[in-house]
């Protein structure tokens, strides 16, 4: 498994990267004491940039903020500067508040007698052009462009006549024009009684034109950000959008909904290419829906996509037109005599991330993390518990609807570590190099550490090397991984991954938490 664009391999020829030191980086909205959270508040989508200099969070007021790095503008610094280790704390990204903007409002559909909430379900950048950010964001039936571009504000600092020294207030509007007594306002102006025609005597002062104010000098010293809307993608969806991912040759993008999957061109709103459509002649024949899409990283004419019968499907578009069919599929046979009332539901996939090298599909299921390898569809090449305290537990988490909870996944820019998150404010971070057993649990606070305890690892199933699944990070039921009770009220479903550094956003409520090592 390679790690981003230089080609270094993700299997140290070291061995496995011993654990991260994780620490506290910076805050965001962050709660008092007691502080109640406003529903429109929470936040539902995060998203980095493919340079990390910008992060993008949505919530579901409909209002999508976006950050920018500053540390390197600060201390003067280029990226490549951030790869020596003379910098002390140069690895420590800092962010501050851009700007923010309305993308979604409430609507509702006549038709149907359904509100659409504004709630913001995906945000994805897309390629930047003239120094303007461009990115998409989608609540559950539009997909709206947006364009973020810093403009210059014109201020007048000088004009030609200081007003103080104009007579009257310097109009030529009230220049005064007297008409001769042989000739009246008839039609507006002087108009001879006789012949009908202008009248030779009619005569106008001259205006004043060191009256006139007009601006001489012209300043622009500072710029505000204007965040404009280029394009909107609606009424291709009968279902709720659940994944939106531009393509790498920056021109199209797809969205997908339960059902259905749209292939759009970024400059064309009007029209849409349905390309995968699971919807049978009888809806009572139905058992399973599509929950997540996603495109290749390189290759523009693959993209895979998960159900919610815990399998993942990877799609040629060059193979037809509408791509029913696919070309591989990923799927864990179950085991004999494991199946219970809960196994379809815990089964289902919320999330998958391609590695950015796009050898590796990584997807998140209720219970665990699995990383698989494109190249074999016999099974996962590895599995990761990320509660496992929790199955005891599965019946109250089906009465409390927690069990359809969706929590995202993410990679490491390197491919060497993943992350997810749980309960309690918790997130886990792994480490999926061979023969790694790191699995770090923290809590989204100021003190991720704070209650960190080691938790064991688990041994491999003894299967061959090819469907090899190893499984780590056994906890005592009952609790969380940190020795205490759990509390289903407080989840981070949402996290991302900067996409060359070691550094974490994640959210937990309203609050933009961002963790470094």
């Amino acid at each position: 498994m390679n790690g981003g664009d230089d080609g270094e391999s993700v299997a140290s020829s070291a061995g496995p990267q011993p654990p991260l030191d994780w620490k506290f980086s910076q805050v965001f909205g962050e709660r008092t004491a007691g502080e109640e959270v406003q529903e429109v508040d929470i936040i539902s989508a995060i998203e980095f940039d493919k340079t990390g200099d910008h992060l993008a969070t949505g919530d579901r007021g409909g209002r999508v903020v976006l950050f920018e790095r500053t540390d390197m503008k600060e201390h003067g610094r280029n990226r490549r500067d951030l790869e020596r280790t003379d910098y002390p704390g140069s690895r420590h990204p800092e962010f501050r508040y851009k700007t923010e903007f309305q993308s979604h409002e409430p609507e509702f559909d006549y038709l149907k007698s359904l509100e659409i909430e504004e709630k913001i379900n995906k945000i994805r950048w897309c390629q930047t052009a003239n120094s303007a950010l461009f990115l998409l964001s989608t609540n559950d039936k539009t997909i709206k462009y947006w364009k973020v571009q810093e403009k210059k504000v014109k201020k007048i600092s000088e004009m030609n006549v200081d007003p103080s020294k104009v007579a009257g207030n310097g109009s030529v509007a009230n220049a005064s024009v007297s008409p001769s007594p042989n000739h009246n306002l008839a039609n507006g102006g002087f108009v001879d009684q006789s012949d009908n025609c202008l009248s030779k005597d009619a005569s106008f002062p001259a205006p004043a034109i060191s009256s006139l104010r007009l601006p001489v000098v012209v300043t622009s010293n500072e710029t505000s950000l204007v965040a404009r809307c280029r394009r909107v993608y609606a009424h291709a969806h009968d279902y709720h959008i659940n994944s939106i991912s531009t393509n790498s040759d920056g021109e199209t993008f797809i969205s997908a909904d339960d059902l259905r999957i749209n292939l759009w061109n970024l400059e064309i709103s009007n029209q849409s290419f349905n390309i995968v459509d699971v919807k049978p002649t009888n809806m009572e024949d139905l058992t399973e829906v599509i929950t997540s899409a996603e495109f290749h990283p390189t290759h523009c004419n693959t993209l895979a996509y998960s159900s919610s019968k815990g399998s993942i499907r990877l799609i040629d578009l060059r193979q037809s037109a509408l791509c029913d069919l696919h070309s591989k599929i990923f799927e864990e046979q179950e085991a004999p005599g494991s199946r219970s009332f809960f196994t379809e539901i815990i089964a289902s996939i919320s999330d998958i991330k391609f590695a950015r090298d796009g050898r590796h599909i990584l997807s998140r299921d209720y219970m665990t993390l699995k990383l698989w390898d494109v190249n074999m569809d016999s099974g996962p090449v590895a599995t990761f518990q990320v509660h496992e305290y929790l199955r005891p537990k599965l019946c109250d988490l089906y009465e409390n609807d927690s069990i359809f909870d969706k929590f995202e996944c993410c990679l490491s820019g390197n491919g060497q570590r993943l992350a997810t998150g749980s309960y309690s404010n918790l997130f886990r971070v792994f480490g999926c190099d061979a023969g790694s057993t790191e699995a770090t649990t923290l809590e989204a606070s100021k003190n991720p550490m704070r209650r960190q305890v080691q938790t064991p690892s688990r041994t491999s199933r003894g299967l061959s090397s090819i469907t090899r699944a190893v499984r780590r990070g056994s906890e005592s039921p009952g609790v969380d991984a940190n020795g205490n009770s759990f509390d289903f009220t407080t989840k981070l479903l949402h996290l991302a991954w900067h996409p060359t550094e070691n550094s974490i956003a994640c959210a937990a409520a309203n609050s933009l938490y961002m963790y470094y090592a």
